[in-house]
């Protein structure tokens, strides 16, 4: 085959594995977030508190998730990344589908606590994936399109929640997806090929890594910490909006179900994806000249939401909030392609899937577990004042997670530089 088709097949090659990737990484989220929009049916059903709802859509996944996420990691820096990934998506979608069967707050708490034990296998070893899929130059991007996973499984989460929920039950609505779920693993099984570990980059060198090597090169990585802590403070408003704003819409603009995960499905879908994918294009752009861009991005993208997020939640017309609330969405997700592919250039490849666990064990301990279960006791513990609004204000308290969020990455941007692995 001429140089240039065998180039033009390679490249088609890896762009098809990354849709691959897409489409489990999509359902990850729709199973992650299904949730958002069934706590509202569930929360009638079972009569739980919005502390409980905050707890079952928080920190029940996160315990695991996170707890088990380096354990599997350092595997996936071993052993077959597609095999790990294969049997993660299997039980995840197994435990969703459980969670239809549950009949009080205990039951599901535990149920999702399986939905986080399965999807703690799901995206270390995917970064890891991609990054010997894909050359240094193209990886911003390449991580950013991966990450349209997110947006597109939480708007596709909440959409078919609603739906599924008017035309049958919530519990259905556990069952479906998690059965797609099943019915997807033979798809990544067969179709994704295990790539040569650390093709595009230098020897990692002689031996495997250890833990405590990974440890002591992120030891002198103070970026990766302050990446880690931005990300995750951010991650706080981030997950807390994704899980509570359809229970908002509900509330305080009076939309049935079905109206509240159409209009917050589309803010998910289309701002998610723009945002997502500037992030990504802007370090590709301009990371060589200055690492302190990967960064600069998210700091300056999270400056721009917070007064876009307050003037949308405020105002009390929500076909005037919407369109409002579409930018500040975009923009608190432009931080995912910078930040994964900072962290991915900062370790040599062999410590790439220990580290991306390492950081989303910070990013979902305190995004995930903190934020959705903060923001329901918020609401909770502003009831008394504001009634049926005090949902609206405790979102309104969620976004100062964003000015911690800076102010953590202000101080990664001027470590990045010197930390970078050339």
């Amino acid at each position: 085959m001429p140089a240039g088709r065998a180039a033009q097949s390679k490249s088609g090659h890896r762009w098809f594995v990354l849709w691959i990737l897409i489409i489990v990484y999509t359902f990850n989220f729709i199973d992650r977030q299904i949730v958002g929009i069934l706590a509202v049916p569930i929360k009638a059903d079972l009569a739980l508190s919005d502390t409980q709802l905050g707890l079952m859509g928080g920190l029940a996944f996160a315990i695991f998730y996170t707890l088990l996420g380096i354990p599997i990691a350092r595997l996936a820096d071993r052993a077959s990344r597609i095999g790990i990934m294969t049997a993660a998506l299997a039980l995840w979608s197994l435990m969703t589908a459980a969670c239809g069967i549950a009949q009080c707050f205990g039951q599901l708490f535990l149920c999702r606590l399986g939905v986080g034990v399965g999807e703690a296998g799901g995206v270390a070893p995917a970064y890891s994936l991609i990054c010997d899929y894909f050359p240094r130059h193209a990886r911003g991007r390449a991580l950013a399109v991966y990450s349209f996973g997110i947006p597109i499984g939480s708007a596709l989460g909440i959409l078919a929640g609603g739906f599924i929920t008017r035309w049958l039950s919530w519990r259905m609505a556990f069952f479906i997806v998690g059965l797609a779920g099943l019915l997807l693993t033979p798809l990544l099984k067969l179709a994704v090929p295990e790539p040569i570990r650390g093709r595009y980059d230098p020897p990692a060198g002689g031996r495997p890594a250890t833990l405590s090597d990974v440890f002591g090169v992120l030891g002198h990585k103070p970026s990766f910490w302050l990446l880690s802590l931005g990300a995750a403070s951010a991650s706080m408003m981030g997950y807390g909006l994704f899980f509570w704003m359809p229970s908002f819409m509900v509330r305080s603009f009076g939309m049935s179900l079905v109206q509240a995960s159409l209009a917050f499905g589309a803010l998910l879908l289309f701002g998610g994806l723009a945002g997502i994918w500037l992030g990504g294009s802007l370090v590709d752009r301009y990371g060589d000249r200055n690492k302190a861009i990967y960064a600069w991005v998210p700091a300056a993208a999270f400056v721009l939401a917070v007064p876009l997020y307050v003037a949308g939640v405020l105002t009390k017309t929500p076909w005037v909030s919407l369109p409002v609330l579409l930018l500040p969405v975009a923009l608190g997700l432009a931080w995912l392609g910078p930040v994964l592919a900072a962290i991915q250039h900062l370790v040599p490849s062999d410590m790439r899937a220990t580290a991306s666990a390492i950081f989303l064990f910070v990013n979902n301990l305190i995004g995930i577990g903190l934020g959705t279960t903060l923001i329901g006791a918020l609401s909770d513990a502003m009831r008394a004042h504001f009634g049926a609004e005090s949902l609206r204000y405790a979102i309104l308290t969620g976004t100062g997670f964003y000015a911690v969020a800076v102010t953590f990455l202000l101080l990664a941007a001027r470590k990045l530089p010197h930390d970078w692995q050339e």
